[in-house]
């Protein structure tokens, strides 16, 4: 397995393996990678076994709480699951959060996302508590806006 940052020349690869995470992960536009890739290729790594991309974090750290790295997209090609893919790239997240003195690894998750919520417990993250818990899973409601309800997870650096 190597695992780099995200660069331009990426792109098409980083789209068609988001496009594998549906429902719960939708590709964005190549605009939004080039600015990533440009941006913040240092905290979006990419996963390849042999010329296959086989995972990818896009994660960024935030210029108003720069303690904190949020992970925006979490992803393994499902013929990759259960390899180790994940726990690399989260381990590279880590390792350059330290660099940056950044002191959390956040993400957000659909409260229905049990699969994703067995997922990052297991990884040593901490579902946050919220104000409500739906199917055993704690929610904070409108968390990222009206009507967008969202599990939130933890992973102290």
């Amino acid at each position: 397995m190597n695992i780099a940052p995200l660069h331009q020349n990426d792109i098409p690869d980083v789209i068609a393996l988001m496009q594998l995470g549906a429902p719960y992960i939708s590709p964005r536009t190549p605009s939004d990678y080039w600015l990533y890739a440009t941006l913040f290729s240092s905290t979006c790594p990419l996963a390849r076994v042999g010329h296959q991309l086989a995972g990818a974090i896009m994660a960024f750290r935030s210029q108003d709480t720069p303690d904190d790295l949020y992970l925006q997209d979490v992803i393994t090609h499902p013929e990759h699951r259960r390899t180790g893919i994940t726990s690399a790239l989260l381990s590279h997240i880590r390792d350059r959060g330290r660099t940056f003195g950044a002191r959390r690894l956040y993400l957000t998750s659909e409260p229905g996302n049990s699969t994703a919520h067995t997922t990052w417990t297991r990884l040593g993250f901490t579902n946050i508590t919220g104000d409500t818990t739906i199917n055993g899973i704690s929610v904070i409601s409108h968390y990222k806006g009206p009507g967008k309800h969202r599990a939130v997870y933890e992973q102290l650096l």
